[in-house]
């Protein structure tokens, strides 16, 4: 039985039925209104009687329908092709998807996915319309994705990323999927098995060799980085207006991305880490440098924010180098701080607030090797139990005795 529908994206009616085993859909320029329903409804139901009967010519009333030759295929293969040759093109649909998704995410976000299809989704099926991708054509992508350079450990493009780009095609597909009524090809396609992540958090004795041999002018930024464990663009969106010396607390509202500020990671982000340790009075100095030079705590010459691509290679890895320290991202100051806070006792629930955590889950996960004896998981409890336990017993027959 067919059926009169609607096309989401023009308003207008098509009709939507079966003829020699395939289905098939023909557009009209009629809109969506309660006429034009029962006009085409009764062209619809002339139209099946004419096929029920055996003498529908399908040229002679629609005769510039690319149906035409998918009919003389004949089988599933014609449905399949009919369909995904009715939808537009996979490059065509993703910028209209994009257009209308944006509005609901951050700045940042945007400009990543705008990269994604751009780089990556567009050219892996270009020219082919949104219907007709297949899921041998999406892991065929993914096989493609694999083989590109990257950040990945064996200098490829690792999993995560692979996975992040598939997330978005599986958006489109489905969005796709439910607007023009095929079969969604993203289906029973599983991420691929990321490696654990093995942080190298520095020592105390590392952060204050850093903090004391670094250069002058940015001893305080990589002081609050290893005792706030800020985000990097955290720390480099910081404010002044941000910086509550009353409370002697820094407000985390901001991230700065690509030289510009907006709201954080998550909401999670957003909270309030105390000025630990020597931070207070070394924000207290930074205010004299720079609290009437700009509106961000750390600047350039010019009152704009740090630009932490150029900080990193002439500041932070010349100083590992010349300290004959290992090679590392700046990052692991945040993960340092975790383990400094976790290994002093600090509660993991309180620790996961100041780092913007929504729950201890990624800490025990993470840094747990570090802090044994915090996480109880080297097996001390329990060998406390038993000697309890064998004492208790012990002093109970000699009382027996």
């Amino acid at each position: 039985m067919g059926k009169v529908r609607t096309r989401k994206e023009t308003g207008r009616l098509y009709l939507d039925f079966m003829c020699q085993g395939v289905r098939c859909r023909e557009q009209t320029a009629l809109p969506d209104t309660t006429a034009n329903r029962k006009r085409v409804e009764a062209l619809l139901q002339k139209i099946e009687a004419k096929i029920l009967l055996g003498n529908f010519d399908y040229a002679d009333q629609f005769p510039d329908s690319g149906n035409l030759k998918k009919l003389r295929l004949g089988g599933a293969g014609a449905v399949e092709e009919t369909v995904g040759n009715q939808t537009p093109l996979f490059a065509d649909f993703a910028d209209q998807w994009l257009a209308e998704s944006k509005v609901q995410w951050r700045n940042s976000h945007t400009r990543n996915v705008e990269s994604i299809l751009s780089s990556s989704l567009k050219p892996s099926f270009m020219g082919k319309c949104v219907g007709e991708i297949t899921k041998a054509d999406i892991l065929a992508a993914r096989t493609k994705m694999a083989k590109r350079k990257g950040r990945g450990a064996s200098g490829l493009m690792a999993p995560k990323t692979i996975n992040s780009h598939l997330t978005i095609l599986r958006m489109i597909l489905t969005e796709a999927a439910e607007r023009f009524e095929f079969d969604n090809p993203y289906r029973n396609i599983k991420p691929l098995k990321q490696q654990k992540v093995h942080i190298e958090p520095f020592s105390l004795a590392e952060v204050e060799r850093i903090c004391k041999y670094v250069r002058e002018d940015y001893r305080i930024y990589y002081l609050l980085r290893f005792y706030t464990g800020l985000r990097t663009g955290e720390i480099d969106g910081l404010k002044w207006e941000h910086v509550d010396f009353a409370r002697q607390e820094i407000l985390v509202r901001e991230t700065l991305i690509n030289g510009e500020t907006e709201y954080t990671k998550t909401d999670g982000s957003q909270r309030e880490v105390p000025m630990f340790g020597p931070v207070y009075n070394a924000l207290k100095t930074q205010y004299e440098a720079t609290g009437k030079l700009s509106k961000f705590v750390f600047c350039n010459n010019e009152a704009k924010p740090l630009d932490h691509n150029n900080v990193t290679k002439r500041v932070w890895y010349p100083l590992l180098e010349a300290l004959k320290l290992t090679k590392r991202r700046p990052y692991q100051t945040r993960h340092t701080a975790a383990t400094l806070l976790l290994a002093s006792g600090e509660n993991p629930e309180w620790v996961a607030r100041v780092l913007g955590h929504s729950s201890t889950e990624m800490l025990f996960k993470v840094y747990s090797r570090y802090i044994p004896n915090v996480t109880r998981m080297d097996g001390s409890a329990f060998e406390r139990l038993l000697q309890g336990r064998a004492t208790t017993n012990g002093e109970m027959n000699h009382e027996a005795e």
